[in-house]
């Protein structure tokens, strides 16, 4: 499984990214984003590549991650890679138009083997982009999720103003309750101190840059796909979520970026992707021909599993905006198994 961003079905990701409203106001901008070798930070990173006047400072962990990933830039001028861990503060010398906080855990093994290192990726990260605007004057697009709203009732959408139903009783609420806290971060740092923030709720993303190590039952079902395998559903398939084709949220970030009021929350989804997880291990399963099978977790990959059963997110907000979510989910899931395959 290698992403091929010469595919032509990439290219054409690309230039719907590019595509979007008031894309042109993004010429000559600096960006720094963080989780840059992420689903979201590479495919982000490219469309703003092939801007071609952009300057991109990507920050990662492991400089060797990121060459594979991003290494095409690497001689580029208007490409730089800072080998850094969020937690720590970022160089007062940096200055630049955009900060996006992509960096996190995001996917279930990660909660389960790393709780304490998935908060303090989190709280540490949004903190220290925080301070970094504070400093340079920079606008901030805080990378938040789905999960700080929690489980829904039954035919229950998440409005930007639900304020979550949430599970504090095991670790697995490392991620939502530092996400839920970074906002009010956020929110406090506009408050207190005039740092201008727009917040993106993105929603169980997929697609073409999902990392080989991703534990998500979305990746997993792609993975069984390319290998050309059974696919392997670890529960019912009864969890009906909004998933995001990994294009369609970087474009809904942008918007967010180039339109969303200070202060705002914007849920980054699409009425096209909302799916019953069975269904998605199905379009899967129909691309090669392999049955759905079912297979108990074991007690790890247990912990990391969301307890929510429905979370379906109401994006009306963000399309007031301009956003309008082009991929279809059959559409969708079978372009990433081709990418990755062919």
């Amino acid at each position: 499984m290698k992403l091929n961003k010469k595919h032509s079905l990439y290219q054409e990701d690309i230039k719907y990214i590019l595509s979007q409203k008031d894309i042109e106001l993004l010429h000559g901008k600096s960006f720094l984003i963080t989780g840059a070798t992420g689903m979201v930070g590479v495919m982000l990173i490219d469309a703003l590549m092939a801007m071609n006047d952009v300057k991109v400072y990507a920050v990662g962990r492991n400089k060797e991650k990121a060459a594979t990933r991003l290494g095409e830039y690497f001689n580029n001028p208007n490409f730089e890679f800072i080998q850094q861990d969020v937690c720590q503060p970022f160089s007062n010398d940096l200055k630049v138009d955009y900060i996006i906080p992509a960096a996190s855990n995001t996917h279930p093994m990660a909660y389960s083997k790393f709780p304490i290192e998935t908060i303090m990726i989190n709280i540490k990260g949004a903190e220290n982009a925080l301070n970094l605007a504070e400093k340079c004057g920079a606008t901030v697009i805080y990378t938040s999720t789905n999960e700080v709203y929690g489980n829904a009732l039954k035919d229950e959408w998440f409005t930007e103003d639900y304020n979550g139903r949430l599970n504090l009783s095991n670790a697995r609420s490392c991620y939502n309750e530092s996400k839920r806290v970074s906002e009010a971060m956020c929110q406090s740092y506009i408050a207190e101190r005039g740092v201008k923030v727009k917040i993106a709720r993105l929603c169980r993303i997929f697609g073409p840059t999902m990392l080989e190590e991703d534990s998500k039952a979305s990746s997993q079902f792609i993975k069984n796909a390319i290998a050309n395998e059974e696919i392997v559903l670890k529960s019912q398939g009864n969890q009906y979520f909004s998933y995001t084709y990994v294009a369609d949220a970087v474009a809904g970030l942008l918007q967010v970026l180039l339109h969303g009021e200070i202060g705002t929350a914007y849920n980054v989804s699409s009425e096209n992707t909302n799916v019953h997880l069975k269904d998605f291990a199905q379009l899967c399963s129909e691309y090669n021909g392999k049955n759905v099978v079912f297979d108990l977790p074991n007690e790890t990959e247990s912990k990391g599993f969301s307890i929510a059963t429905t979370a379906i997110l109401d994006n009306s907000r963000i399309k007031a905006i301009g956003f309008a979510p082009q991929y279809a989910m059959k559409d969708a899931v079978w372009r990433t198994i081709r990418i990755l395959s062919e």
